[in-house]
């Protein structure tokens, strides 16, 4: 009796090993666009939230990204160093900026395209690669400024472009949500594409009396049809998470 007991301890033990070790961790490093809200009553939602919804339980999703971070205040703050501490061999980071790292008016935020943003980037994914995990990088998500022509304003396409060459430069897989999103919001047009980004009623939230429309920020929808433009993108590359996507619809 003895024997069997400690037969099924080990056959156990084996496997809740297996399972841990199984298990995959992909870690998201950006700004709002990305981060998890905590907020059910406000509209706004990071499309990191929403990218365990097409993945498999065996993924562990860490969102990282944070409210209002560029590059540098994600270093400065001491946000990178903590992502460092906890990072384990075969773990994916998935690196995301560009809307913060453009705003020259804040020095603690602020990255310029031809020389600082570019060299976080590389620093990142050094880093990353000193610790046997697999750096990746995306272009900054599009922001919805139509012209009075109804043409899509591409004002993040500089930093899209850094982001595309340091990658190519550093051989590290890259995912071009710039593209995929501007692509899909002028697809919709200036009327179509506005449910995907914030836009609440006056009267409604303290923070807001007046109301607010915000074309950087995404709803549900929004959050959601990034993630899927990000899972379908894995499946485009197959890429070796793209094994996890369990569904391309939520």
């Amino acid at each position: 009796m003895m024997l069997v007991r400690s037969v099924l301890v080990a056959v156990l033990t084996v496997g809740l090993s297996f399972s841990v070790a199984a298990a995959q961790r992909l870690h998201l490093v950006g700004d709002s666009t990305m981060s998890d809200k905590v907020n059910p009553a406000y509209p706004e939602r990071g499309w990191g939230q929403l990218l365990p919804g097409f993945l498999s339980p065996e993924v562990e999703v860490i969102n990282r990204a944070a409210n209002g971070r560029s590059t540098r205040r994600f270093v400065n703050e001491g946000r990178w160093q903590a992502l460092l501490d906890d990072l384990q061999a075969g773990d994916y980071v998935l690196i995301q900026f560009g809307h913060n790292d453009q705003k020259k008016s804040d020095p603690e935020r602020y990255a310029s395209v031809d020389k600082d943003y570019p060299a976080f980037l590389r620093q990142f994914i050094r880093q990353v690669q000193e610790k046997d995990a697999t750096p990746m990088l995306a272009s900054s998500i599009c922001r919805r400024h139509f012209d009075e022509n109804g043409e899509l304003k591409l004002n993040l396409a500089d930093y899209a472009q850094a982001a595309r060459m340091v990658a190519k430069e550093e051989q590290v897989t890259f995912f071009d949500l710039q593209k995929l999103s501007c692509d899909f919001i002028q697809q919709q047009g200036p009327v179509n594409s506005q449910p995907y980004f914030i836009q609440v009623p006056a009267d409604l939230y303290q923070k807001f009396p007046e109301g607010k429309t915000d074309n950087t920020h995404l709803t549900l929808q929004g959050a959601s049809r990034i993630a899927q433009l990000f899972v379908r993108e894995l499946k485009r590359q197959q890429h070796p998470l793209a094994a996890q996507v369990v569904r391309e619809r939520l």
